[in-house]
């Protein structure tokens, strides 16, 4: 089991790591990483590992057995043994922008009020399916509301609820493809705003930025048609 430190500081840009196993396939597996791993349509991060008389480069974080987290090296030679201790280095500025697309995202599905059947998070924008027939009328209005959204300065937090506490509440469930994970007894929420001014709340896993001012000016891009309920929105920071 790896113990998730970007759950606790998704700030965090360094840690120490001691090496549990190396997998068949080369990954390596800590006993606790600052790596998000590939989940939820936001990328797996990078960075490097190194130790006493090493140093490696990470290519991507993926999930591995249970409740592993797989560090995958760009190259798979000259690893760190099982039981070294290493130092976590996160390619910072890529997992950033990560973190604020994905807020952004949050606030997108807040400006268009519908079911999202899809998504994904980049570094330099991102996009979400939504079940609607018709493009919106008015693309400027919407890019308009989003960043009036985002200028309000609102925080970001996380709470947890039970597997019970969201079957009582199915409306917190945005996603239509994606349902939240079961099983560890809770769910973690991520709310933007505070009570009655809450903008969003919504189950999630992903990294996010811990205020929305952070997110700066964005763009909506394309509206594409995917099909005779769905249409692609593409959101790009500025």
């Amino acid at each position: 089991m790896t113990e998730m430190l970007f759950r606790k500081d998704a700030y965090a840009r360094e840690a120490s790591g001691k090496v549990s196993r190396i997998t068949s396939e080369g990954g390596i597996v800590l006993d606790g990483t600052v790596f998000y791993p590939t989940s939820g349509g936001q990328p797996g991060d990078s960075g490097k590992l190194r130790w006493k008389g090493g140093e490696i480069e990470i290519a991507t974080t993926v999930k591995g057995d249970g409740d592993d987290i797989v560090l995958v090296p760009a190259e798979p030679a000259g690893l760190p043994g099982v039981g070294q201790d290493v130092t976590q280095i996160l390619n910072w500025d890529r997992r950033y922008r990560h973190m604020r697309v994905h807020t952004a995202l949050h606030l997108l599905s807040v400006v268009i009020p519908l079911p999202v059947s899809g998504g994904a998070i980049a570094a330099e924008k991102g996009r979400l399916d939504f079940d609607m027939p018709e493009a919106p009328e008015d693309k400027a209005a919407l890019e308009e509301d989003l960043n009036r959204l985002i200028s309000c300065d609102m925080d970001v937090t996380e709470e947890w609820i039970t597997d019970a506490d969201l079957d009582a509440q199915p409306d917190l469930v945005k996603t239509m493809s994606v349902q939240p994970p079961r099983g560890s007894g809770q769910i973690r929420l991520v709310r933007i705003g505070v009570s009655d001014e809450t903008a969003d709340l919504q189950p999630c896993g992903g990294t996010h930025v811990a205020n929305t001012a952070e997110i700066g000016r964005v763009r909506i891009g394309k509206i594409e048609k995917k099909g005779r309920q769905n249409r692609r929105v593409y959101l790009h920071l500025e």
